[in-house]
Formats: structure tokens, C-alpha cells, sequence
């Protein structure tokens, strides 16, 4: 829903849910948002699943390799060692969401706070062993991608038997997470189906207000250089004009899923052959051919200034 970056350099530090979770929740022995079994992974290198909630590569994934660095490993997955924190980490965890009671029924997850509360681990570790000025030029270099905002809606306002969705009107659940946001942020730069249509305006007036806390936030802290790149309108646009892009199927997924048990796909379900032809691999995230689209715009939205090391790598097949 909301995908924030600040300046480009060779390093990235990754921020997010599902949709860049590259295997933490691997770590989390009681999470039930994992998807470390077949047939995620079946098109990444290997054909082993790895954690990541796609048949291959997240859009993170597409945007190291463009920017020509390989892509960070999950924070959970390595060792405090300096010189693999220095070249970038994965925090991001499947059921994140800005608040921390986003995604409560995972039981497991690493919210956004947890995320940042992480990354100054990062910092602390880094610091120690460069020293702090050292440390405050990589860290004021580096990249910071940040994509949150998804569950808050899908798994906290929108549930019905969830105490946001009822203790709040939709403009007070923007407000709580603008504001929640808004603080998150200067923590981090500080030293498929058929939609409904309120669901959709609701997702445009959060963005929007994304946007203008972006434009507050870049006058705050001048700096940093927050970017906003926008993911409603890019998705909307795979899913209503698929064959633009090459792709057949935008309203089923590839793998057959049962959305009554949280449209995840299953070692058990059946899944198509053409995977390169569906936008979405399961109920809730788009297949690798899909990343590779939207990684691309992402990239000329976010990095405009930064050329391409290498084109966005073919989607597998």
C-alpha cells in the first residue's frame, strides 16, 4: 500500500510485510504467517522455499539486483557481524503492519516498531565497530525501503471481530496511522478478488495522507530525502489491463487457494503451469513475473536519479 525510500546508494536496509519478508518469520517459532514449504519458492533459485510469500522474487529482490547489489539477507537469518550488517539487512516480517496490534492473530510477527527496534541494534553493532562518524555517513547514505500499510486494513480495521475496525470511525484509523507513521519514520532517519468500492477510497485517502506526511516530513528533517511511490494506482493498473503486461489471468491466482483458511497456498493445492501468465501467485501476493513489473516502475518512481545497474531480470517461467 505505501512503499518509502530515502536516497539511493549501494546499501539497502528493507522495512515491510509479506510482501519483502525474505524469511524472518522462518525464526518465529509460533508464527502461522510463514511460508517456508512448497510451493512458495518453486521459481527462485533452487526451487526451495525460503520464506518469501511468492513463487520467486519480491520486489526487493528485483530492486537490489537493479540497483546491482545482492538482495539483503532476513535480520533473523544472520549473525551481528559488521561486515554482513554493513551490507544491508531484511527486516520486514509476513503480518506487519504500522501498529503493533496489526496482524494479532499470527500470534508471531515483527511489527514495524519491532522492525526499527532491530535496525538500532543494527546501528548500535555498526557503530561499535566503525565508530560513530564512520557510521553516520553509511547510514546517512544508504537506502531505506519501507513497504507497510497493507495489513493494517486487511488483517485489523477490516476484521469485524478486531476492536479497531469498532472502536474507530476511518478517518480516526488514518489519523492513528499517520501520526503512528509520522513517529516511525524519524525513528528510522534519526541519529485480488473482486474490491469493494469504500475499500478502495479508503486506501486512496490513507495514500494521500501518506503523500502530504512525506512532504512534511522532507521540510522536518531536509537531511533526509523521503519519497513516496504511490502502490494503489500501479497494482490497479496490472489487475485491470493484464495483457498490457503480458499477463492472461489478473482475478484468480495461480495457486488454487482456500481464502477460508487465509488464502495462502498449500503444499497440497494445485497450481498452474503457466505461472509467468497470473498476476497474483496466491490470494493476497503477486507472483514473480508480477514483482518484475512492479519493481520496475518502482524503481524509476523512487530512484529517478540512480541509473539501472542491470534491466529488471526476465520473470521465470
Amino acid at each position: 500500500m505505501a512503499a518509502i525510500a530515502l536516497a539511493a546508494a549501494p546499501v539497502t536496509y528493507i522495512f515491510g510485510d509479506s510482501l519483502t519478508d525474505v524469511g524472518n518469520n522462518n525464526f518465529l517459532q509460533y508464527s502461522l504467517a510463514k511460508s517456508n514449504y512448497p510451493w512458495y519458492g518453486i521459481d527462485y533459485s533452487g526451487g526451495q522455499a525460503t520464506g518469501r510469500f511468492c513463487n520467486g522474487r519480491t520486489i526487493g529482490d528485483f530492486i537490489s539486483a537493479k540497483l546491482g547489489i545482492p538482495s539483503p539477507p532476513a535480520y533473523l537469518s544472520v549473525t551481528q557481524n559488521v561486515d554482513t550488517l554493513l551490507k544491508g539487512v531484511n527486516y520486514a516480517s509476513g503480518g506487519a503492519g504500522i501498529l503493533n496490534d496489526t496482524g494479532l492473530y499470527f500470534i508471531q510477527r515483527l511489527s514495524f516498531d519491532d522492525q526499527i527496534n532491530n535496525f538500532k541494534k543494527t546501528k548500535e553493532v555498526i557503530t561499535a565497530n566503525i565508530r560513530e562518524v564512520a557510521a553516520n555517513k553509511h547510514f546517512n547514505e544508504a537506502t531505506y525501503f519501507i513497504g507497510i500499510g497493507s495489513n493494517d486494513y486487511v488483517n485489523n480495521f477490516l476484521q469485524p471481530f478486531l476492536p479497531d475496525g469498532q472502536q474507530y470511525t476511518h478517518e480516526e484509523f488514518i489519523e492513528l496511522l499517520i501520526s503512528t507513521l509520522d513517529q516511525q519514520l524519524q525513528r528510522v532517519k534519526s541519529k485480488r478478488g473482486q474490491c469493494l468500492k469504500r475499500i478502495n477510497e479508503w486506501i486512496l485517502q490513507f495514500n494521500s495522507n501518506v503523500q502530504k506526511l512525506i512532504n512534511r516530513l522532507n521540510l522536518r528533517l531536509p537531511n533526509a530525502k523521503f519519497i513516496f511511490a504511490d502502490t494503489y494506482p500501479l497494482v490497479l493498473d496490472l489487475i485491470n489491463n493484464p495483457s498490457t503486461y503480458g499477463f492472461k489471468d489478473s482475478n484468480t491466482s495461480c495457486c488454487n487457494v482456500d481464502t477460508s483458511i487465509g488464502g495462502l497456498c498449500l503444499p497440497n493445492s494445485k497450481v498452474c503451469k503457466n505461472r509467468h501468465e497470473f498476476v497474483f501467485w496466491d490470494a493476497f501476493h503477486p507472483s514473480d513475473a508480477a514483482n518484475a513489473v512492479l519493481a520496475e516502475k518502482f524503481f524509476s518512481l523512487l530512484f529517478t536519479s540512480v541509473k539501472s545497474a542491470a534491466p529488471t531480470p526476465s520473470p521465470t517461467p
